[in-house]
């Protein structure tokens, strides 16, 4: 077996693993590197879709192998992509919906199967179905076919001749409800267009069960605990056994399915882990239940509206504040996008996440179809911002920096902001805070979670915020209790960390670098 860390060796996000052996691969997430793409890109500047993989593939940020899907290799890189090799691949095996596990995936070539849970699956879908973003890393699991333009060969576009939007084969690691398997197939477009016959439908892929799959490997899926829903563990069985476990933490409500993969991966050779805090010194880990109950604390005290901050798609997070308005006699308000996550979620979890839930009206002119579809589905839970206003004492409003403008419909007469998120890191994140920190000034908040310093530094707080990650400390209790022949650190900015604490065990290899066992 040969193991190929591709990207992701030393730096936080960016994986790109292949397991070879004879004519069999496999890709351990193939995810977007932030750190490599920072170097060149920001908010407002990223690759040119019209050119499909043309700029990712000059500036190094993927992969020089000929694995592409052939409608993003433009006429002249065509020939250059064909001289590198063809690693095989018999499917992706994605850990978990953050795209820096997922966010190349959709340049691969078409044939390329998707392996994940039913929440990650969907949970993808839904991303793409609310994107506006241009980042073809969005296009998972259906996507937009390109051809070349008629005016300019180098240049793409989308393929006209399409009548329908193609999706992967789908791989799920265990049964998918058929209300799940129908939104797989579903657009809002379709549903509330006056003619469905022309609007481009999804024409779904395969879907089957991993149990039923050939994937080359006997491949075991172990679900583990990670800041947002749906995160999986796998091992592969060929002659080697490697056990790879994405992101993981024990500190979540679901730690107990993270132990249950440890104790499984005590018959692997190979570990392949991540190492993210690995760095982190003075590193205190929170758990979700100490969010919980400082969070709850603060807000029992507060007067006026609450604003509740924490990263998208951390539905763990967003569950203990709907505890918490429950406990406080206040109403939980969710953004139309949040709304339909939960509304996906719903039908593979088989929960209803929306229950006891209210949704943002925003002051849009035009709304897009999903959003239609959302209010139409749950009218009774629209709440507009004049209602907030008069009321603002029974809310918690889940916002973040970049819906602040919305705050100016509102107009809180002060109230309490919750920062429940990561810290900064880097300059340009630096600044976002110091924005962040100016409109809450505007509307006289007492902010929870982070201060700004006499020199415009973000100071953050410790205890509003649980880390998807394990810490240093579990991470060694894990790696000992595994205690495999070979470990290979990726995920991290300390690979040098493993050497020290388990020498010669440690192979370390950077980006591209190839290992046999």
């Amino acid at each position: 077996m040969r193991i190929t860390v591709y990207d992701g060796s030393q730096t936080i996000g960016g994986s790109k693993i292949h397991v070879l052996e004879g004519e069999n691969g496999l890709f351990l997430d193939f995810g977007m590197n932030f750190a490599k793409y920072s170097r060149y890109y920001e908010e407002f500047i990223s690759e040119r879709p019209s050119r499909g993989i043309h700029d990712l593939w000059r500036l190094d940020l993927i992969p020089k192998l000929n694995i592409y899907r052939a409608d993003l290799i433009p006429a002249d890189l065509f020939r250059e992509v064909g001289m590198y090799p063809k690693v095989p691949i018999n499917a992706v095996l994605i850990s978990h919906a953050h795209l820096d596990h997922v966010g190349n995936v959709a340049l691969l070539s078409k044939d390329v199967p998707l392996v994940g849970s039913p929440t990650t699956m969907i949970i993808l879908k839904a991303l793409k179905d609310t994107s506006r973003q241009s980042h073809m890393g969005m296009e998972l699991p259906y996507y937009t076919p390109k051809s070349p333009s008629g005016e300019n060969p180098f240049v793409l576009e989308t393929d006209r001749k399409v009548r329908y939007y193609p999706s992967r084969d789908i791989v799920v690691t265990e049964e998918l409800s058929n209300e799940s398997r129908e939104f797989l197939r579903w657009r809002a477009n379709v549903e509330l267009a006056k003619n469905p016959s022309r609007v481009k439908s999804i024409r779904a892929g395969r879907i089957e069960e991993l149990n039923e799959a050939d994937l080359g490997f006997n491949v075991l899926a172990y679900p583990v605990d990670h800041s947002i829903y749906g995160a999986t563990a796998y091992i592969v069985e060929g002659d080697t056994m490697v056990a790879y476990t994405g992101d993981f933490r024990l500190h979540g409500k679901n730690g107990n399915h993270t132990r249950k993969f440890v104790k499984a991966a005590r018959s692997a050779s190979v570990l392949i882990t991540e190492g993210t805090r690995v760095g982190r010194d003075e590193d205190i880990n929170v758990s979700e239940e100490d969010v919980y109950n400082n969070a709850l604390r603060i807000v029992e005290e507060a007067k006026g509206l609450v604003i509740a901050d924490f990263s998208a798609r951390n539905f763990e997070r967003l569950e203990s504040f709907k505890r918490i308005a429950e406990r406080t006699g206040r109403e939980l308000v969710v953004t139309t996008k949040d709304a339909y996550f939960l509304h996906a979620l719903s039908l593979t979890e088989g929960e209803n996440y929306l229950d006891g839930l209210r949704i943002y009206s925003s002051s849009k002119t035009k709304l897009d179809k999903w959003e239609e579809w959302i209010f139409i589905e749950y009218p009774e839970l629209k709440v507009a911002p004049e209602e907030l206003r008069g009321n603002q004492d029974n809310y918690i409003l889940c916002f973040s920096f970049y819906d602040m403008p919305h705050l100016l419909d509102v107009m809180p007469d002060g109230g309490v902001y919750i920062y429940s998120s990561s810290e900064a890191f880097g300059e340009e994140q630096e600044f976002s805070f110091l924005r962040l920190w100016n409109w809450l000034q505007y509307f006289g908040f007492d902010v929870h979670g982070f201060q700004i310093d006499k020199n415009g530094h973000p100071i953050f707080e410790k205890g509003l915020h649980a880390s998807g990650h394990i810490s240093r400390e579990e991470l060694v209790e894990v790696i000992d209790e595994v205690d495999p022949d070979y470990i290979i650190p990726v995920h991290t900015e300390n690979p040098e960390w493993f050497r020290e604490n388990w020498g010669d065990k440690t192979i370390l290899l950077n980006d591209g670098e190839s290992w046999e066992a």
